[in-house]
């Protein structure tokens, strides 16, 4: 989402565009992101506002492949959360049952208000046996005066008390896309992945089995490329210039 289609709370110039040549041509597609904090439908309701018609359907967070992947995990059990409504309700929407009384699993999410008291009884679960999951491992996000300390670096206070590693859900793990690619009942031979990001995006794609595609709206630029042992498929601007390259591939299936 963030880098593909929108910038610091404005949309990518053709992601408009781009969005409604998939729907025309009656290609499924979902929106990913990695933020944990909101829901499908305020982000849905957040990219209206932007020009952007995208259902909360066809939206899928680190929070919703959470609470998919813990169902699969355990059924609904018990979890201590931090984290915003984003993620408590993908979890409550699964029936799981919040609590700080000896939990099965320490869930750890993004919020802007991390608690040290939450943290401290975070620890003391784990110690106790809670089994570890993160939404995502994202040191940073981007904030007013710079970058804030995301989900990855508070899991990373945990892990040097406890001495526990969680379990990241979000990309670069290949589960975040798989259960998207689930949820609109693609396979990754038949899928692409477009994303700005070599780290995560075009990691998780591959290690996925998907094509990717690299856009230059976000944060990769050719030095970033190139601190990597692999290459996207194909690298461009933006989704502007996606519109008519995505819909004529060559005839052994890879894109122009």
């Amino acid at each position: 989402m963030d880098g593909v289609l929108i910038k610091e709370g404005d949309i990518i110039p053709g992601a408009d565009k781009f969005i409604e040549s998939l729907r025309s041509n009656d290609i499924r597609f979902m929106v990913l992101t990695n933020n944990s904090m909101s829901t499908q439908r305020d982000l849905s309701a957040r990219l209206a506002t932007m020009g952007l018609d995208v259902p909360p359907e066809s939206i899928w967070t680190s929070a919703a492949a959470t609470g998919n992947y813990l169902t699969s995990q355990a059924k609904a059990s018990t979890a201590y959360v931090i984290g915003e409504t984003g993620l408590t309700t993908a979890l409550h929407e699964k029936g799981w049952i919040f609590t700080d009384n000896n939990p099965n699993f320490v869930v750890l999410g993004e919020t802007r208000t991390y608690s040290f008291e939450a943290i401290t009884t975070a620890c003391n679960l784990i110690i106790q046996g809670a089994r570890f999951i993160c939404t995502n491992p994202d040191v940073t996000a981007p904030g007013p005066q710079g970058v804030l300390p995301a989900t990855g670096a508070v899991a990373a206070m945990i892990t040097s008390v406890t001495g526990k590693e969680p379990y990241y859900i979000g990309k670069p793990n290949p589960v975040m896309m798989r259960s998207a690619l689930n949820n609109i009942g693609a396979h990754s031979e038949r899928a692409v992945m477009i994303g700005d990001r070599m780290d995560t995006d075009v990691k998780a794609g591959l290690e996925a089995g998907m094509r990717t595609i690299l856009v230059r709206s976000g944060i990769s630029d050719d030095a970033e490329i190139e601190r990597y042992p692999y290459r996207p498929t194909m690298i461009v601007g933006s989704v502007a210039e996606l519109a008519e390259k995505i819909l004529d591939p060559f005839e052994d299936g890879h894109y122009k």
